[in-house]
C-alpha cells in the first residue's frame, strides 16, 4: 500500500514539475513545434515515466535532467530570437510549393513532400482544385498556408527581403531583383544601413520597412 501511495505522490509531483517546466519554456501550439521542441518534450516525458516506474530512486536525480533540458531549451530559444541563421538551422525555412499558380516540383522534392500530402492539406482547407491556388507555402511547422486566386488581387504574399538586418538573397531572386537594387532603393528612402532594419518587404511596388528597436 505504501508503494502505491508513493507512486501517486511522485506522479502528482512530477506532473506539477512538468507543467512548470513547459510554462517556463514558453507557449507554443503542438502544430508549431520544431524538431528541437519535439525532442525535448519527448525526453522530458520519458524521464518522468522512468521516475514514476522507479519509486525507490531519488526524485532529485530524476528532476535534475528535466531542469537541465529546460535550461538548454531556454538558452536555444534566446539564440533563436537573436539569429535568423540559427532559426533556419533549428526550425527550417518556409518553402513556396505553389508560386503564382505554378507547382514547384523541385521544392517539393527537397522537402520530401508529395502530391498526396499537397492534396490532403488542400482538402483540409476546403480547396478542391489546385487550379484555385495562387500561392501555397509549406511552413517550417509542416502546416500549409494557402492563398486562393480570388484573394490574390492585391499583389500576392509578403516575401521578406531583409530579416534582422540580413538581406534574404534567395527571396530577392524570386522577385528578379538584386542586392544592389535593394540597397539603392532603400537609400532613396533614407535607409542607409541595412543592419538597422528589422524587417523589409516589397509589395505592390512599395517598401514596408521596420527598424530594429533601439537597445541602449
Amino acid at each position: 500500500m505504501e508503494e502505491y501511495l508513493m507512486i501517486v505522490i511522485r506522479t502528482l509531483f512530477l506532473y506539477a514539475i512538468i507543467l512548470l517546466i513547459f510554462r517556463l519554456m514558453g507557449k507554443r501550439e503542438i502544430g508549431e513545434l520544431s524538431i528541437l521542441d519535439l525532442v525535448v518534450y519527448i525526453m522530458i516525458a520519458e524521464l518522468a515515466v522512468v521516475a514514476i516506474e522507479n519509486p525507490d530512486s531519488q526524485i532529485l536525480k530524476n528532476i535534475l535532467p528535466m531542469l537541465l533540458l529546460m535550461i538548454v531549451q531556454i538558452i536555444l530559444a534566446v539564440f533563436s530570437l537573436k539569429s535568423k541563421t540559427f532559426r533556419d538551422v533549428v526550425d527550417g525555412k518556409p518553402t513556396i510549393i505553389i508560386n503564382k499558380g505554378k507547382i514547384d516540383e523541385n521544392a517539393m522534392r527537397k522537402q520530401r513532400y508529395n502530391f498526396d500530402d499537397l492534396l490532403l492539406q488542400l482538402r483540409e482547407k476546403d480547396i478542391a482544385k489546385i487550379s484555385d491556388v495562387e500561392f501555397a507555402i509549406l511552413e517550417s511547422s509542416g502546416n500549409l498556408s494557402v492563398f486562393e486566386k480570388k484573394d490574390s488581387q492585391d499583389g500576392g504574399i509578403t516575401i521578406p527581403l531583409i530579416i534582422d538586418g540580413t538581406v534574404q538573397k534567395t527571396n530577392l531572386e524570386k522577385i528578379n531583383k538584386s542586392d544592389f537594387w535593394l540597397r539603392q532603393e532603400l537609400r532613396k528612402q533614407g535607409y542607409k544601413e541595412i543592419s538597422k532594419i528589422s524587417f523589409c518587404s516589397f509589395e505592390n511596388d512599395q517598401f514596408y520597412v521596420d527598424l530594429l528597436d533601439d537597445r541602449k
